[in-house]
């Protein structure tokens, strides 16, 4: 199996090394990221200046690396076009530092690298611990992440889905299991903190408290706060089809 592995925290991202490592003796694996830190750029391309590549070596030789002065979509878009020789059999984006739940997909790197793969019509994934402290553990979500590429060597994954994965940051014996969930919402307040620099200039910096709101609980916001693991089935249709008949009906006749 040929994967390609990606990521949004960049290159050096201890999340990305425990996937590497995780994943070098199943399977022929590529990595092509960030030079740093690209989150919450969502599915942006760059398109007004070039971008560099530059081959990476890790230090036990084990992978194949590049690295790219772009976003993770950049990333991903460069690998399977012009990078590698033959297309992967699926690509992974992760371990994310910090979960990828509801509402929150629609900013997230990790989470558009992904979505890029199923675009280019390649089976992909995101995965994502729940925490954002630098010193978190990966291992049990690099275990996760290679079992779960056995399962779809196994049977497979449609490639116009990606599949999100998040595993809460708690202590292996309290997870409860995986739950198959849909995206619910994360809300956010006091989302903006203005401040002055020394120079008397207003700035404001994105920060923002997230609001613990009851939700479905087939939801992923709610099963990852009680400790499962979380997998929900991602299309990048947005399409809303409840409406398009309704939408027929009232404005397929008028005349602007």
């Amino acid at each position: 199996m040929r994967l390609l592995l990606s990521n949004d925290d960049g290159i050096h991202a201890r999340g990305l090394e425990a996937l590497r490592l995780a994943l070098s003796d199943i399977a022929e694996v590529t990595v092509v990221a960030p030079d740093r830190e690209r989150s919450a750029t969502g599915h942006g391309i760059t398109v007004d200046y070039p971008i560099r590549v530059v081959k990476y070596h890790f230090t036990d030789a084990l992978t194949p690396g590049w690295v790219v002065d772009g976003t993770p979509t950049d990333c991903v878009k460069l690998a399977v076009c012009n990078i590698l020789k033959e297309p992967p059999d699926l690509i992974i984006s992760g371990i994310n530092r910090g979960g990828n739940l509801g509402t929150d997909v629609m900013y997230s790197g990790t989470v558009a690298a992904a979505i890029e793969g199923t675009i280019l019509g390649l089976p992909s994934v995101a995965i994502s611990l729940n925490s954002f402290e630098y010193q978190a553990d990966y291992s049990y979500a690099a275990r996760v992440a290679r079992n779960l590429c056995l399962e779809i060597a196994k049977v497979g994954l449609a490639a116009d889905t990606m599949l999100n994965v998040n595993i809460p940051a708690v202590p292996e014996p309290q997870i409860k299991g995986i739950k198959i969930t849909k995206l619910g919402i994360r809300r956010y307040e006091d989302v903006f903190q203005k401040r002055k620099d020394p120079r008397g200039r207003t700035y404001y910096w994105l920060a923002g408290d997230i609001i613990d709101e009851d939700q479905d609980e087939d939801t992923d916001v709610m099963a990852i706060r009680n400790n499962f693991v979380t997998i929900t089935p991602v299309s990048f249709d947005l399409t809303n089809y409840r409406l398009i008949e309704v939408l027929k009906d009232r404005l397929n006749n008028l005349l602007w």
